[in-house]
């Protein structure tokens, strides 16, 4: 089974964050995204979304969609 969310990832530097994800899940694109970014409603099994605070820490757990 392929992964899908990555709880651990929570409170490390987004670039290890996004380095990671794509080891985990090469066919994936990751999208890191600070405070306030623009977002499409849409769900998208090929992407992960990063959610980073203001110092670049993931505030989130990044999951597939």
């Amino acid at each position: 089974m392929s992964k899908s969310s990555w709880p651990e990832l929570v409170g490390v530097l987004a670039t290890l964050a996004a380095t990671q994800i794509a080891l985990d899940r090469p066919d994936v694109a990751v999208e890191v995204l600070p405070p306030g970014a623009p977002l499409t409603p849409d769900y998208n099994p090929e992407r992960v979304r990063v959610f980073i605070d203001n110092s670049g820490i993931v505030s989130q757990t990044p999951t597939i969609g």
